[in-house]
């Protein structure tokens, strides 16, 4: 039996190899069925897969981020008016904060004058947003100090095409810097911080 993952849009990926051109072996994930499809996962690997719905085969690395750094920042997305808007990416040494690329679909609903959509409809279109929609990167914590266990925010910064992120505060608590930044998100106040 190949290896074969579904994502969350719904789309079904088969795990694959191929050769570089040193002789090594390369694994990537096809949406078509290959010759070459594997039929485990090769030792030392995982599966992964961003919030964006890409599919890869990554090497395993030691999380250095805890459970509950991750909670404290899941915790700070939940309470946002918007929270349905984020996702929460984690990776060995950074958590980072996803928004919905588009408009929200309440504030579109009430521009188009559907403002009165039933809560069955409302939840379709939210499912579908969650199947289908796209995320931008907009705010990281990195962990800077692993002993005293202290983060360093960060912000993603648009000037001029600078697609790039600048830093906002360092070496504190990650819930500290959680509770004080994430409100921000989605209102002009995001682009205040520096």
């Amino acid at each position: 039996m190949s290896v074969v993952h579904r994502n969350r849009k719904g789309r079904t990926y088969y795990l694959c190899e191929s050769t570089t051109k040193t002789g090594k072996p390369r694994y990537y994930f096809s949406r078509e069925r290959g010759s070459k499809m594997l039929t485990e996962i090769p030792q030392g690997y995982q599966i992964r897969e961003s919030v964006n719905g890409v599919v890869s085969l990554t090497k395993m690395r030691r999380r250095e981020i805890s459970d509950g750094e991750i909670d404290a920042v899941m915790a700070a997305v939940r309470m946002h008016p918007k929270a349905s808007r984020y996702r929460v990416d984690t990776k060995s040494s950074h958590i980072t904060i996803y928004e919905r690329i588009g408009p929200d679909r309440l504030e579109l609903a009430a521009e188009l004058g559907l403002d009165t959509l039933s809560k069955n409809t409302l939840r379709r279109i939210a499912e579908r947003e969650s199947r289908s929609g796209q995320f931008s990167p907009m705010m990281r914590f990195i962990l800077t100090d692993k002993e005293r266990r202290l983060f360093t925010a960060q912000r993603m910064c648009f000037l001029s095409g600078m697609n790039d992120w600048i830093y906002l505060q360092h070496d504190k608590p990650i819930g500290k810097l959680a509770r004080q930044l994430v409100p921000a998100l989605g209102t002009d106040r995001f682009f205040e911080l520096v």
